[in-house]
Protein backbone atom coordinates (compact mmCIF):
# COMPACT_ATOMS: atom_id res chain seq x y z
CA UNK A 1 0.00 0.00 0.00
CA UNK A 2 0.83 3.58 -1.41
CA UNK A 3 0.83 6.85 0.51
CA UNK A 4 -2.61 7.33 1.87
CA UNK A 5 -4.34 10.48 3.48
CA UNK A 6 -6.82 11.57 6.17
CA UNK A 7 -8.75 14.15 4.89
CA UNK A 8 -12.10 15.94 6.86
CA UNK A 9 -12.79 19.17 7.89
CA UNK A 10 -10.64 21.16 9.70
CA UNK A 11 -13.55 22.22 12.72
CA UNK A 12 -16.85 20.38 13.28
CA UNK A 13 -18.94 21.55 15.93
CA UNK A 14 -21.70 19.75 17.15
CA UNK A 15 -24.14 19.72 19.99
CA UNK A 16 -27.61 21.29 20.66
CA UNK A 17 -27.13 25.14 19.71
CA UNK A 18 -24.12 24.52 17.68
CA UNK A 19 -25.37 26.62 15.01
CA UNK A 20 -24.84 29.86 16.80
CA UNK A 21 -21.46 29.57 15.68
CA UNK A 22 -22.36 31.24 12.78
CA UNK A 23 -22.45 34.71 15.00
CA UNK A 24 -18.75 34.45 15.36
CA UNK A 25 -17.57 33.89 11.83
CA UNK A 26 -15.08 36.64 10.25
CA UNK A 27 -15.92 38.22 6.42
CA UNK A 28 -18.02 40.55 4.76
CA UNK A 29 -20.40 38.39 2.26
CA UNK A 30 -22.27 35.03 2.70
CA UNK A 31 -23.78 33.06 -0.21
CA UNK A 32 -26.21 30.97 1.81
CA UNK A 33 -27.43 27.72 -0.41
CA UNK A 34 -30.71 25.88 0.26
CA UNK A 35 -33.32 23.61 -1.11
CA UNK A 36 -36.77 23.59 -0.63
CA UNK A 37 -39.00 25.30 1.86
CA UNK A 38 -38.02 23.55 5.00
CA UNK A 39 -35.31 25.17 6.16
CA UNK A 40 -37.12 28.32 5.89
CA UNK A 41 -40.52 27.08 7.28
CA UNK A 42 -38.78 25.78 10.34
CA UNK A 43 -36.81 28.92 10.58
CA UNK A 44 -33.71 28.08 10.43
CA UNK A 45 -32.80 30.10 7.37
CA UNK A 46 -34.02 33.45 9.30
CA UNK A 47 -31.53 32.34 12.56
CA UNK A 48 -28.32 31.77 9.89
CA UNK A 49 -29.09 35.18 8.27
CA UNK A 50 -29.71 36.77 11.93
CA UNK A 51 -26.19 34.91 12.96
CA UNK A 52 -24.75 36.17 9.87
CA UNK A 53 -25.64 39.96 10.81
CA UNK A 54 -24.83 39.76 14.16
CA UNK A 55 -20.84 38.68 12.36
CA UNK A 56 -20.93 41.51 10.29
CA UNK A 57 -21.46 39.26 7.30
CA UNK A 58 -24.40 40.48 4.63
CA UNK A 59 -26.09 37.67 2.66
CA UNK A 60 -27.68 36.20 -0.06
CA UNK A 61 -30.12 33.37 -0.73
CA UNK A 62 -29.43 30.82 -3.46
CA UNK A 63 -32.36 28.62 -3.19
CA UNK A 64 -34.70 26.13 -5.09
CA UNK A 65 -31.67 23.15 -5.42
CA UNK A 66 -33.81 20.09 -6.46
CA UNK A 67 -33.68 16.49 -4.65
CA UNK A 68 -31.24 15.52 -7.12
CA UNK A 69 -29.50 18.66 -8.18
CA UNK A 70 -28.46 19.73 -11.70
CA UNK A 71 -26.19 20.57 -13.34
CA UNK A 72 -28.47 23.80 -14.85
CA UNK A 73 -29.16 24.58 -10.79
CA UNK A 74 -25.14 24.19 -9.88
CA UNK A 75 -24.43 26.97 -13.06
CA UNK A 76 -27.57 29.23 -12.06
CA UNK A 77 -25.92 29.40 -8.42
CA UNK A 78 -22.39 30.20 -9.63
CA UNK A 79 -23.46 33.01 -10.96
CA UNK A 80 -24.96 33.84 -8.80
CA UNK A 81 -22.11 33.97 -6.17
CA UNK A 82 -19.89 35.73 -9.17
CA UNK A 83 -22.40 38.39 -9.02
CA UNK A 84 -22.34 38.95 -5.14
CA UNK A 85 -18.52 37.85 -4.90
CA UNK A 86 -18.86 36.06 -1.21
CA UNK A 87 -16.05 35.15 0.89
CA UNK A 88 -18.23 32.36 2.95
CA UNK A 89 -20.57 29.63 1.01
CA UNK A 90 -22.71 28.29 3.73
CA UNK A 91 -24.67 25.48 2.66
CA UNK A 92 -27.65 24.45 4.50
CA UNK A 93 -30.51 21.88 4.41
CA UNK A 94 -30.20 18.15 2.68
CA UNK A 95 -27.72 16.45 0.93
CA UNK A 96 -28.25 17.92 -2.31
CA UNK A 97 -28.42 21.48 -1.04
CA UNK A 98 -24.56 20.68 0.36
CA UNK A 99 -23.80 18.62 -2.67
CA UNK A 100 -24.89 21.37 -5.14
CA UNK A 101 -23.13 24.31 -3.13
CA UNK A 102 -19.56 22.47 -3.55
CA UNK A 103 -20.31 22.61 -7.26
CA UNK A 104 -21.68 25.95 -7.67
CA UNK A 105 -18.01 26.85 -5.36
CA UNK A 106 -15.58 25.86 -7.93
CA UNK A 107 -17.87 27.62 -10.76
CA UNK A 108 -17.65 30.60 -8.75
CA UNK A 109 -13.96 30.48 -8.49
CA UNK A 110 -13.27 28.97 -11.99
CA UNK A 111 -15.93 30.32 -14.37
CA UNK A 112 -13.60 29.24 -17.37
CA UNK A 113 -13.65 25.92 -16.47
CA UNK A 114 -16.72 23.24 -18.09
CA UNK A 115 -18.79 20.35 -15.94
CA UNK A 116 -17.48 17.61 -18.06
CA UNK A 117 -13.84 18.48 -17.00
CA UNK A 118 -14.27 18.11 -13.37
CA UNK A 119 -16.33 14.59 -13.81
CA UNK A 120 -12.78 12.74 -13.52
CA UNK A 121 -10.90 12.09 -9.89
CA UNK A 122 -8.36 14.20 -9.52
CA UNK A 123 -9.45 16.71 -12.25
CA UNK A 124 -10.55 19.46 -9.59
CA UNK A 125 -8.91 22.77 -9.92
CA UNK A 126 -7.63 24.06 -6.38
CA UNK A 127 -10.46 26.07 -4.14
CA UNK A 128 -10.50 28.20 -1.01
CA UNK A 129 -9.04 31.18 -3.81
CA UNK A 130 -12.13 33.53 -3.01
CA UNK A 131 -14.02 31.67 -0.53
CA UNK A 132 -14.67 29.10 2.47
CA UNK A 133 -16.97 26.82 2.81
CA UNK A 134 -19.43 25.92 5.52
CA UNK A 135 -21.49 23.07 5.91
CA UNK A 136 -25.12 22.40 8.06
CA UNK A 137 -26.73 19.21 7.50
CA UNK A 138 -30.70 19.15 8.27
CA UNK A 139 -30.71 15.99 7.65
CA UNK A 140 -28.14 12.69 8.82
CA UNK A 141 -27.28 10.30 5.95
CA UNK A 142 -25.08 12.17 3.40
CA UNK A 143 -22.86 13.54 5.40
CA UNK A 144 -21.72 15.75 2.62
CA UNK A 145 -20.69 18.19 5.15
CA UNK A 146 -17.80 15.74 5.88
CA UNK A 147 -16.78 14.66 2.72
CA UNK A 148 -14.92 15.29 -0.47
CA UNK A 149 -17.91 13.77 -2.62
CA UNK A 150 -20.66 15.49 -4.46
CA UNK A 151 -23.26 14.20 -6.57
CA UNK A 152 -24.54 15.73 -9.57
CA UNK A 153 -27.39 14.90 -12.11
CA UNK A 154 -27.28 15.51 -15.68
CA UNK A 155 -31.38 14.74 -16.29
CA UNK A 156 -30.69 14.56 -20.22
CA UNK A 157 -28.17 11.23 -19.60
CA UNK A 158 -29.96 10.05 -17.23
CA UNK A 159 -27.03 9.49 -15.27
CA UNK A 160 -25.49 10.95 -11.70
CA UNK A 161 -22.13 11.59 -11.28
CA UNK A 162 -20.19 11.46 -8.25
CA UNK A 163 -17.98 13.98 -8.09
CA UNK A 164 -14.50 13.68 -5.90
CA UNK A 165 -11.82 16.40 -5.00
CA UNK A 166 -9.87 16.65 -1.63
CA UNK A 167 -10.44 20.64 -1.82
CA UNK A 168 -14.22 20.02 -1.51
CA UNK A 169 -13.78 18.79 2.04
CA UNK A 170 -15.63 21.90 4.13
CA UNK A 171 -13.84 23.83 6.16
CA UNK A 172 -16.43 23.80 9.03
CA UNK A 173 -19.09 21.59 9.64
CA UNK A 174 -21.73 22.43 11.99
CA UNK A 175 -23.64 19.24 13.42
CA UNK A 176 -26.97 20.98 15.46
CA UNK A 177 -29.21 18.10 15.84
CA UNK A 178 -32.37 20.31 15.82
CA UNK A 179 -32.47 20.41 12.47
CA UNK A 180 -32.80 17.29 11.49
CA UNK A 181 -35.68 16.97 14.07
CA UNK A 182 -37.53 18.48 11.54
CA UNK A 183 -37.40 15.21 9.21
CA UNK A 184 -40.57 13.53 8.23
CA UNK A 185 -40.31 10.00 8.74
CA UNK A 186 -40.12 8.43 5.49
CA UNK A 187 -36.52 10.74 5.43
CA UNK A 188 -35.25 9.54 8.80
CA UNK A 189 -35.38 6.32 7.12
CA UNK A 190 -34.28 6.69 4.24
CA UNK A 191 -31.23 9.31 4.82
CA UNK A 192 -30.60 6.98 8.03
CA UNK A 193 -29.86 3.90 5.59
CA UNK A 194 -28.02 5.65 4.02
CA UNK A 195 -25.81 6.69 7.09
CA UNK A 196 -25.79 2.23 7.44
CA UNK A 197 -24.71 2.01 3.53
CA UNK A 198 -21.75 4.77 3.52
CA UNK A 199 -20.23 2.99 7.01
CA UNK A 200 -20.88 -0.62 5.53
CA UNK A 201 -19.39 0.24 2.20
CA UNK A 202 -16.09 1.87 3.88
CA UNK A 203 -15.79 -0.76 5.86
CA UNK A 204 -15.77 -3.44 2.60
CA UNK A 205 -13.85 -1.00 0.78
CA UNK A 206 -10.67 -2.68 -0.51
CA UNK A 207 -9.21 0.83 0.34
CA UNK A 208 -10.22 0.58 4.09
CA UNK A 209 -7.45 1.23 6.67
CA UNK A 210 -6.75 1.70 10.57
CA UNK A 211 -7.67 4.76 10.18
CA UNK A 212 -11.08 4.45 8.71
CA UNK A 213 -11.84 1.27 9.64
CA UNK A 214 -12.90 2.65 13.76
CA UNK A 215 -15.35 5.62 12.44
CA UNK A 216 -17.30 2.89 9.80
CA UNK A 217 -17.94 0.38 12.78
CA UNK A 218 -18.90 3.28 15.25
CA UNK A 219 -21.32 4.86 12.98
CA UNK A 220 -22.79 1.17 12.31
CA UNK A 221 -23.09 1.11 16.00
CA UNK A 222 -25.26 4.22 16.08
CA UNK A 223 -27.61 3.23 13.62
CA UNK A 224 -28.39 0.08 15.23
CA UNK A 225 -29.11 1.96 18.05
CA UNK A 226 -30.88 4.62 17.22
CA UNK A 227 -32.04 4.60 14.35
CA UNK A 228 -35.55 2.97 15.06
CA UNK A 229 -35.85 5.37 17.81
CA UNK A 230 -35.05 8.40 15.72
CA UNK A 231 -38.15 6.90 13.09
CA UNK A 232 -40.76 6.71 15.83
CA UNK A 233 -39.85 9.11 18.32
CA UNK A 234 -38.81 12.19 15.78
CA UNK A 235 -38.47 15.02 19.00
CA UNK A 236 -36.20 12.38 20.47
CA UNK A 237 -33.25 14.47 21.09
CA UNK A 238 -30.91 11.92 21.53
CA UNK A 239 -31.62 9.19 18.92
CA UNK A 240 -30.91 12.58 16.38
CA UNK A 241 -27.87 13.62 18.29
CA UNK A 242 -26.53 10.47 17.96
CA UNK A 243 -27.66 9.75 14.25
CA UNK A 244 -26.26 13.13 13.02
CA UNK A 245 -22.69 12.09 14.20
CA UNK A 246 -23.36 8.69 12.86
CA UNK A 247 -23.92 10.41 9.58
CA UNK A 248 -20.80 12.39 9.71
CA UNK A 249 -18.29 9.42 11.38
CA UNK A 250 -19.69 7.61 8.45
CA UNK A 251 -18.51 10.59 6.14
CA UNK A 252 -14.95 10.24 7.72
CA UNK A 253 -14.52 6.51 6.51
CA UNK A 254 -15.90 6.53 3.36
CA UNK A 255 -14.49 10.03 1.90
CA UNK A 256 -11.31 8.26 2.98
CA UNK A 257 -12.08 5.00 1.86
CA UNK A 258 -14.29 5.38 -0.84
CA UNK A 259 -17.69 3.81 -1.63
CA UNK A 260 -18.29 0.37 -3.50
CA UNK A 261 -21.14 -1.20 -6.08
CA UNK A 262 -24.20 -0.23 -3.54
CA UNK A 263 -23.05 3.51 -4.76
CA UNK A 264 -22.48 2.93 -8.10
CA UNK A 265 -26.15 0.99 -8.62
CA UNK A 266 -27.34 3.46 -6.60
CA UNK A 267 -26.27 6.21 -8.63
CA UNK A 268 -27.43 4.85 -11.67
CA UNK A 269 -30.95 3.30 -11.05
CA UNK A 270 -31.77 6.54 -9.45
CA UNK A 271 -30.37 8.29 -12.43
CA UNK A 272 -33.05 6.33 -14.55
CA UNK A 273 -36.29 6.32 -12.00
CA UNK A 274 -35.22 9.52 -10.16
CA UNK A 275 -35.41 6.88 -6.94
CA UNK A 276 -34.37 8.53 -3.71
CA UNK A 277 -30.67 7.56 -3.09
CA UNK A 278 -30.54 6.92 0.43
CA UNK A 279 -33.97 4.48 -0.28
CA UNK A 280 -31.88 2.50 -3.59
CA UNK A 281 -28.88 2.14 -0.89
CA UNK A 282 -31.49 0.29 1.61
CA UNK A 283 -32.74 -1.87 -0.79
CA UNK A 284 -29.43 -2.94 -3.09
CA UNK A 285 -27.16 -3.10 0.18
CA UNK A 286 -28.25 -6.78 1.65
CA UNK A 287 -27.83 -8.03 -1.77
CA UNK A 288 -24.13 -6.73 -2.73
CA UNK A 289 -23.42 -7.37 0.69
CA UNK A 290 -24.07 -11.45 -0.14
CA UNK A 291 -21.98 -10.97 -3.38
CA UNK A 292 -19.27 -9.02 -1.83
CA UNK A 293 -18.64 -11.55 1.68
CA UNK A 294 -17.54 -14.33 -1.34
CA UNK A 295 -14.20 -12.05 -1.73
CA UNK A 296 -14.13 -9.90 1.59
CA UNK A 297 -13.74 -10.77 5.19
CA UNK A 298 -14.80 -7.20 6.99
CA UNK A 299 -18.31 -8.38 7.42
CA UNK A 300 -17.14 -10.87 9.75
CA UNK A 301 -14.46 -8.39 11.10
CA UNK A 302 -17.02 -5.74 11.81
CA UNK A 303 -20.03 -8.39 13.22
CA UNK A 304 -17.30 -9.54 15.56
CA UNK A 305 -16.47 -5.77 17.06
CA UNK A 306 -20.00 -4.90 16.89
CA UNK A 307 -21.33 -8.76 18.69
CA UNK A 308 -24.05 -9.71 16.07
CA UNK A 309 -24.84 -12.10 14.05
CA UNK A 310 -25.58 -11.36 10.57
CA UNK A 311 -25.17 -7.65 9.51
CA UNK A 312 -27.51 -8.33 6.41
CA UNK A 313 -29.95 -9.66 8.52
CA UNK A 314 -29.87 -6.65 11.05
CA UNK A 315 -30.08 -4.18 8.18
CA UNK A 316 -33.22 -6.20 6.39
CA UNK A 317 -34.77 -6.25 9.96
CA UNK A 318 -34.11 -2.28 9.87
CA UNK A 319 -35.87 -1.92 6.34
CA UNK A 320 -38.35 -4.02 7.29
CA UNK A 321 -39.38 -2.14 10.36
CA UNK A 322 -39.02 0.87 8.65
CA UNK A 323 -41.68 0.03 5.81
CA UNK A 324 -38.23 -0.86 3.16
CA UNK A 325 -39.61 -2.70 0.96
CA UNK A 326 -37.21 -5.58 0.58
CA UNK A 327 -36.96 -5.20 -3.54
CA UNK A 328 -37.55 -3.12 -6.55
CA UNK A 329 -40.92 -3.97 -7.94
CA UNK A 330 -42.24 -3.96 -4.74
CA UNK A 331 -41.23 0.33 -4.19
CA UNK A 332 -44.21 2.59 -4.45
CA UNK A 333 -41.90 6.00 -4.24
CA UNK A 334 -41.43 5.74 -8.57
CA UNK A 335 -42.64 4.09 -11.12
CA UNK A 336 -40.73 0.98 -11.23
CA UNK A 337 -42.20 -0.60 -14.00
CA UNK A 338 -40.60 -4.01 -15.37
CA UNK A 339 -40.90 -2.89 -18.92
CA UNK A 340 -38.91 0.49 -18.18
CA UNK A 341 -36.42 -1.93 -15.71
CA UNK A 342 -35.73 -4.45 -19.01
CA UNK A 343 -35.31 -1.74 -20.95
CA UNK A 344 -32.68 -0.02 -19.51
CA UNK A 345 -30.92 -2.47 -17.80
CA UNK A 346 -28.13 -3.29 -20.03
CA UNK A 347 -27.26 0.41 -20.44
CA UNK A 348 -27.60 1.08 -16.32
CA UNK A 349 -25.46 -1.79 -15.42
CA UNK A 350 -22.46 -0.69 -17.41
CA UNK A 351 -23.26 2.78 -16.47
CA UNK A 352 -22.99 1.44 -12.75
CA UNK A 353 -20.00 -0.82 -13.99
CA UNK A 354 -17.89 2.44 -15.00
CA UNK A 355 -18.77 4.25 -11.93
CA UNK A 356 -15.89 5.24 -9.75
CA UNK A 357 -17.71 3.70 -6.96
CA UNK A 358 -16.96 0.56 -8.35
CA UNK A 359 -13.06 0.29 -8.12
CA UNK A 360 -13.09 0.19 -4.29
CA UNK A 361 -15.40 -3.31 -4.12
CA UNK A 362 -14.02 -6.04 -2.92
CA UNK A 363 -12.97 -8.60 -5.33
CA UNK A 364 -12.95 -7.84 -8.88
CA UNK A 365 -17.11 -7.31 -10.18
CA UNK A 366 -17.52 -7.14 -14.04
CA UNK A 367 -20.23 -5.47 -15.72
CA UNK A 368 -22.12 -8.80 -15.83
CA UNK A 369 -22.19 -9.11 -11.93
CA UNK A 370 -23.67 -5.44 -11.86
CA UNK A 371 -26.23 -6.46 -14.32
CA UNK A 372 -26.78 -9.62 -11.93
CA UNK A 373 -27.07 -7.92 -8.73
CA UNK A 374 -29.79 -5.31 -10.52
CA UNK A 375 -31.80 -8.47 -11.45
CA UNK A 376 -31.73 -9.78 -7.72
CA UNK A 377 -32.37 -6.69 -6.37
CA UNK A 378 -35.65 -5.57 -8.62
CA UNK A 379 -37.37 -8.76 -8.35
CA UNK A 380 -35.82 -10.42 -5.14
CA UNK A 381 -33.99 -13.27 -5.62
CA UNK A 382 -31.35 -14.88 -3.40
CA UNK A 383 -27.80 -13.72 -4.97
CA UNK A 384 -25.93 -16.04 -7.36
Amino acid sequence: MGVMSFSIPRTIYYGEGSLQKLAELKGTRAAIVTGGNSMKKFGFLDQAEALLKKAGISSILIDGVEPNPSVSTVMRGAKAMSEFNPDWIVAIGGGSALDAAKVMWCFYEHPEITFESIIEPGSMPSLRNKAKFIAIPSTSGTASEITAFSVITDPEAHIKYPIVAADMVPDIAILDPSLPMTMPAHITANTGMDVMCHATEALASIAATSFTDPYAIQAIRLVLDNLPTAYKEPKNLVARENMHEASALAGMAFTNASLGLVHSMAHKIGGEFGVTHGLANAILLPYVIAYNRKSSDKYAYGEKILGIDNLSDEIQKLNKEMGIPSCFKDCTEVDFSEKKFLEVLDRMSKNAFADPCTLTNPGKPCADDVKMLFDAAYYGKEVK
